[in-house]
């Protein structure tokens, strides 16, 4: 598991050039102490010039990597656009 982890983040150094705003997904996770359920931490950006398919689908599958990884307590979700306070 942590390997595809590893995977994912080194797609993540390999896309180099950014995506028009409206083909962006970001990934966030909550907090199991600091504001809870409500915090939103920044995880990763999706932002390839692969397209909003690419982005989308590389963002469901790092959530759905972080997410199953034993013993997460933090929930991890992908939302359309850049990072967002």
């Amino acid at each position: 598991m942590a390997i595809r982890v590893i995977l994912v983040a080194m797609l993540l150094l390999l896309g180099g050039c950014s995506a028009p705003d409206s083909e962006v997904f970001t990934l966030y996770r909550n907090s199991v102490t600091l504001g809870g359920e409500n915090m939103r931490l920044h995880v990763a950006t999706f932002d390839s010039v692969d397209g909003e398919a690419y982005n989308r689908g590389n963002c469901d599958q790092a959530q759905i990597l972080f997410q199953n990884q034993p013993g997460v307590k933090t929930k991890f979700w992908c939302e359309k656009g850049r990072f967002k306070k």
